[in-house]
């Protein structure tokens, strides 16, 4: 089976300016995410997909291959589905393991353990993730925490999907995999200057270090 890791990172960016080449731990977004790329043994290849001049460069820089995305892939409403189905389409790929940089700190050699459950279970689609207990409030009259069965968030650090679903425009199949992690792994996305702050923040606390 041909798995294709793509790292989808476009250069425009309304919460962070130039959000994929922010600074953590003296390093651009997108370097944790090809870091993880290139420790995994499983992969095939692995690109980043991106419409950036600067973000090219520094991908580059990395030893990471580049796709040049499209302009139309690239605009506020242009979805992950479409730029994934534009990749399958340069590489073939049976399925494609996305990574998300703004999900960049990752548990060593989380992507071969996820490739491993993905063909060891014949999914169609895999997702890291834990499970929350927020509700809305309101929906229940002050139930125990421990009494509310919880539900699976997706936690935007580990997509592994099959090509022929993406294809048809699915971001899931109808046979799912939740890969759950620690916790500590998928407390925040960089989405804003808050969670941002929050990973440096973090960082410097040695928070990640085993």
């Amino acid at each position: 089976m041909k798995i294709i890791c793509i790292i989808p990172a476009r250069g425009g960016s309304k919460s962070i300016k130039k959000k994929n080449l922010a600074i953590i731990n003296k390093k651009p977004l997108i370097f944790w995410s090809i870091k993880s790329a290139k420790e995994s043994k499983l992969l095939s290849d692995f690109y980043v997909s991106t419409e950036d001049p600067e973000i090219k460069r520094v991908s580059l820089r990395y030893n990471c291959k580049v796709i040049d995305r499209p302009k139309n892939l690239s605009k506020d409403n242009s979805t992950t589905i479409s730029v994934l189905q534009h990749c399958i389409s340069i590489t073939n790929a049976d399925a494609i393991l996305c990574l998300q940089p703004t999900s960049p700190i990752r548990p060593k050699g989380i992507i071969d353990k996820a490739i491993r459950k993905f063909k060891r279970y014949n999914v169609d689609s895999l997702a890291t993730g834990r499970i929350l207990h927020n509700y809305e409030w309101g929906k229940y009259n002050n139930v125990s925490r421990q009494k509310l069965n919880g539900w699976f968030w997706d936690d935007g650090s580990i997509y592994l999907m099959s090509s022929k679903d993406l294809l048809k425009g699915k971001w899931t199949g109808k046979k799912l995999y939740k890969m759950h992690i620690n916790k500590k792994y998928s407390l925040t996305e960089c989405d804003d200057l808050i969670d941002l702050q929050i990973l440096r923040e973090l960082i410097k606390l040695n928070y990640y270090n085993e």
